[in-house]
Formats: structure tokens, sequence, C-alpha cells
């Protein structure tokens, strides 16, 4: 007769599970077992740390929109989880985690490995149960997945190990207390209140100068987006979880907005008289117009985030694209444009300062800027891109210009390290005909990066041979973005204790496993470099030697931030190499402003 695990695994089957991402342990041996039995439907994805897993079930979310699923054992293992869970729950992505516990019968005499896992998943979680009886095993593992889709967040499953191997009860009896669920679930059709939305569209209607900032909340709404954006001859930012919403060829989107941002953006933001929110919950107030400034108008789903980033005079509780298409027919096209073709220029301008930069190098240490410049005119159509946290997310955010049917995400939220390189490795395991590319720190790639090679070692013969995976490790010896934020927040100089990391030969080390290992150490090979890892026939670890003492240089310097970067400068142990950098670099970007140099 069937057991519990099995009926498990049967129920996730029916919920169009396709694999589980974990790490085995004597809390899930029951599991495991049905894992055997299961022959691959769905298929355990073996990783080498359960926090992994969790960030392959957030990826495996992001890049396909289906509920991602993440085991491990009890104890030690569950508690491995959270990281990559709280990654889930702040990005919205739905995660489902099936926890072992121990015996029923040892709870509550602190046995080994016991913890209290209700507690300690209750606030990463929408749902968290623990399965007590065979014939509940049903109606948890729907309400699991009907909570994570519709919350659009982390649901937790926790399953005793002796509960695993008792009789399964698919049907429980017919009695009081008896659930009867069902698979199931439909994305519902939200919209807002009929008069808010002409309130939204006069605010729209009599602004001069609009700007739209759209988050991942639009990811399913290009079409209106645009349709908007030509009615209001608005310019268009993205939040960095909204990075592959609009392409950015297109001549009015004006890409990143923050500290990573670009000056169109910033520009667009300080001279607009309206703005637009759409689908993003971007939280850094220093980047968004002055209180009073503009109105405002924002299309969120979740009613709890309305209006929370700015003072709003329409606020419209629904879906984004839903929305939009009720909304733009109560939209009048602006037949002034000099706002469009002002924004458009500062477009054109961004870019061509971001060539500037990416051609700038000091002696023989490659800039980082142009590993991303490089790569972007030759991405692979259909890429899918992640990035990890760190200095080089401002080089993917900036340089990597992406075209339509094109994927991207990152730790949006958290902004935590570690998930570049499983987000890479599930969104191929999700989508095999398509090219995917990791841009990842060295200190990220220290931290657990190496150790995710050795999981692509493992499905070696289910990663090879297609289109191109590589994982671009920017090496600089240097935990760079932390660096910089001491120098730019705290005021502080460079802390060799706590930011200098070792100078590991990542190449070396993917060839040691089999993958195919390059190491880019000149300015003058970097194109080549790239070549020839997309031309690989194996996955891809290159490594680039690149300058620590280029500065993430925001859109404009604020007052606080130069004075103690300043500060900081004085004393610091590279203050020549950043001085000599960052001149270099801020005259690029003031002398595209000059006149005759060709942007009007």
């Amino acid at each position: 007769m069937a057991q519990v695990s099995d009926f498990v695994l049967a129920r996730l089957r029916e919920w169009g599970v396709a694999r589980v991402f974990g790490y085995p342990g004597d809390g899930i041996n029951g599991l495991l077992g049905a894992f055997d039995r299961a022959t691959g439907d769905p298929e355990f994805i073996q990783v080498r740390h359960e926090e992994m897993a969790a960030f392959m079930a957030c990826g495996h979310a992001k890049f396909t929109g289906e509920v991602g699923v993440c085991a491990a054992t009890s104890g030690p293992g569950a508690v491995h989880l959270l990281n990559g869970l709280y990654d889930a729950k702040l990005d919205h992505q739905p995660v489902v985690a099936i926890v072992g516990q121990q015996k029923r019968l040892s709870l509550g005499s602190h046995y080994q490995q016991e913890i209290h896992l209700d507690r300690l998943f209750d606030d990463v979680s929408e749902y968290c149960e623990m399965v007590t009886h065979p014939g509940q095993a049903r109606h948890v593992i729907d309400r699991a997945f009907k909570t994570a889709l519709t919350t659009r967040g982390v649901a937790t499953i926790v399953i005793p190990n002796d509960i695993q191997e008792e009789d399964a009860q698919p049907s429980p009896p017919k009695a009081h207390g008896s659930v009867f669920s069902s698979v199931g679930w439909s994305r519902p059709r939200v919209l807002p209140d009929p008069d808010e939305l002409r309130r939204a569209a006069d605010v729209l209607n009599e602004g001069e100068r609009v700007a739209i900032l759209v988050g991942q909340g639009a990811a399913d709404a290009a079409g209106e987006v645009v349709g908007v954006a030509e009615l209001l001859g608005a310019g268009v930012a993205k939040a960095l979880l909204g990075r592959d919403v609009l392409p950015d060829d297109l001549p009015y989107v004006t890409g990143p907005i923050g500290l990573l941002g670009s000056t169109a953006s910033d520009k667009m933001i300080k001279e607009c008289d309206t703005l637009f929110l759409i689908g993003t919950s971007f939280p850094y107030s220093e980047w968004l117009p002055d209180e009073g400034q503009a109105r405002g108008v924002e299309i969120d789903i979740d009613g709890r985030m309305i209006g929370m980033r700015y003072p709003m005079d329409a606020h419209l509780v629904g879906d984004a694209k839903e929305t939009l298409k009720a909304l733009l027919p109560l939209l009048r096209r602006k037949e002034k444009r000099a706002w469009r073709k002002k924004v458009e220029k500062d477009v054109r301008e961004w870019l061509t300062i971001c060539d500037t930069w990416a051609g700038q190098h000091f002696g023989d240490t490659i800039n980082p800027q142009s590993v991303a410049a490089e790569l972007s005119s030759r991405l692979p159509d259909r890429a899918i891109l992640t990035a990890d946290s760190g200095s080089a997310t401002n080089w993917w955010a900036r340089h990597l210009r992406l075209r339509g049917g094109m994927d991207a995400s990152l730790s949006g939220t958290l902004a935590t390290m570690g998930p570049g390189v499983p987000y890479a490795i599930a969104a191929r395991f999700a989508h095999p005909t398509r090219p995917v590319i990791a841009f990842v720190g060295d200190g990220a790639f220290q931290m657990n990066g190496m150790n995710e090679m050795i999981t692509v070692k493992r499905y070696m013969d289910r990663l090879a041979g297609g289109p191109p995976l590589v994982f671009c490790v920017f090496n600089n010896q240097d935990l760079n973005q932390v660096t910089w934020e001491q120098r730019a927040m705290a005021g502080d100089p460079k802390y060799p204790a706590s930011q200098v990391i070792p100078d590991i030969p990542y190449g070396a080390y993917a060839e040691l496993l089999g993958l195919r290992g390059i190491r880019c150490e000149s300015p003058k090979k970097v194109g080549r470099a790239w070549d020839e890892a997309l031309a690989s026939d194996r996955p891809v670890v290159l490594e680039f030697m690149v300058d620590q003492e280029i500065a993430p240089i925001p859109p404009h310097l604020m007052v606080p931030m130069a004075k103690k970067t300043v500060k900081a400068a004085l004393h610091d142990p590279e203050l020549a190499g950043i001085a000599h950098r960052g001149i270099r670099q801020k005259v690029a970007q003031y002398a595209e402003r000059l006149p005759g140099r060709g942007h009007a």
C-alpha cells in the first residue's frame, strides 16, 4: 500500500510540479524513498545546501510563474532554508517548502534536532501547517499551493518522519472533521473602482510631464504600459525587479532608477509633474519626487501597499494588465511632445555616458563596466539573466540593454548575497533551450556559488550541450559594494580586515570539475572571452580580473554622501586609485552635456 510520502509526491504531480530542489536527511527519509519510487516524476534535484534549494525554488517561480518547491530535513536542514524563503517572501514569489520533523512521539521532549518549526517558519510563511494524520496531507498540500499562489508568498508543510511512512489516506473517512479538498486554482481578475479609474485618468490627462516607474507587477502588461506611455508622451523607468518589463531599445525607456540608476531616470523624476507607479514598491524616497512636486497615480494588486511610497491622488488596487486595459480608453493623447523629446534626448546622452565609462581602462586591469558592455551587444536571443548582490549588480543594471523576449531577475527586496548562481541553475532546468547568464561577484561566488558548480557537475548531462550557460565572476579580491558603502554612507575608509578576500582561480576550479573555465586578465580580450564562453558546449565559469577602484557612481552625488566619501578617501589605502578613476569617470559624464557633443 502507498505511504503518505507517496501520496505527497502524487499530489505534487497533480499540482504540476516537475522538480523539487532539496538536500537529504533522516527527517525526510520517507520522502526520499517515495522520490525513488516516483522514478523522476517529480524529480529530486540534489543541491549542495538547503539555502540553495530555496533560492532555486524562488528562481523557478520567477522564471516560470509556477510554484517553486524545495525540501529539507528537520532541524538544521529546515533552518538553512530560511534565507532563500525570505527572498521569495519579499519578492512576492509562490514557493512551497516541505520540511521533515521528528516523530510525533518524541515532540516536546527536547529530542535531537527537535525545533519548533511552526514558530521558526511563522514569519516567512503565509501558511504553515504540520501534518499529524495521514488523512490531513491532502488538504494541507492543497491549501499550501492555493495560499502560495493567492498571496504570491511562501507556504510551509511540516511532515513528521513517522507520518511519512504511514499508510496513505487519499480520501479521508466521511466523518465529522474530515476535509475534502481539490487541486486547482485560477488567477482572479482584479479591477479598481470605476470612480477611482476616472480620477486616475483625470490626473494623468492633466499632467504635462508624466514619469512612469514599473516593477515586476507590470511584467504581464508590457503592451499596455507601452500604450499608456505613447498616449501620455511619458518616459518609463524600471525598478530592478522590473528590469525585463520593457526592452531597453525603446527610446523613452530611461533604464534603472536609484543608487544603481541612470541619469536619464534621475532627471525625469526630478522634473516630472506627474508620477505613475505600476506594480512596484520601490522604497527609496530620495530618488522619488519631492513631496508636493508631483501628483501621483499608482496601480498595485496589494491594497496594503498602495500609496505607501509617495502620496497618491488616485489609488488603483488591481492587476496591472487589467487595470491599464480599463484605463487606456479614458486617456487622451498629448499633442505636445516636448517632454517626450527631452526624455529621449536624456536617454541618448545616458547611453553615450555608459559607453564612455565602459571604454575607460586604467592600466592593465579590466574595467568591470566593460564586461557588461561587451556582453550587451552579444546577448543571445531569449537570454535569461540573473545577478547576485554586489558591485557587479551596478554594471548588470546599467550596461546590459535587454531586448524583447529576454528575462532577468535578482534578489530585489532582500538584496541577499547568494542567489545569482542558483537562480541561473533553476532557470536552466526550467528552460533547457534558452541561454542563461549569471553575473556574480567573487564574494558571493566564494560564499556559496562555487559549491553549486558541483551541482552543475552533478547534472552535466542535462546542463551541457545546449545554449550557453555562463557564470560570469567579477574577481577583484574585495567585497566591493560594502567597501564603497563604507566610504559613501559611513565616511570610513576601506577596512582591509573585513573587505579583502582571497584570489581564487575560479576558471581553473571549473576545469577541475569538468566545466569550461576561462580567465580573462586583459582589457583588450574581454570581447573575445565572451565569444569563447558563449560558444562553449559546456557550462562555463568566465572569470574577469576587474578593477576594484571603479566606483558605482550614483546618477547625482548627494551632498552628505559626497562629504563622507571625501572624508573616507583621505585615509583610504586606495586613495590614489579611486581619486584618479572617480575624477575621470565623472568628467566623462559631465563632458557629454557640453555644447557640441551632438546629443540634441
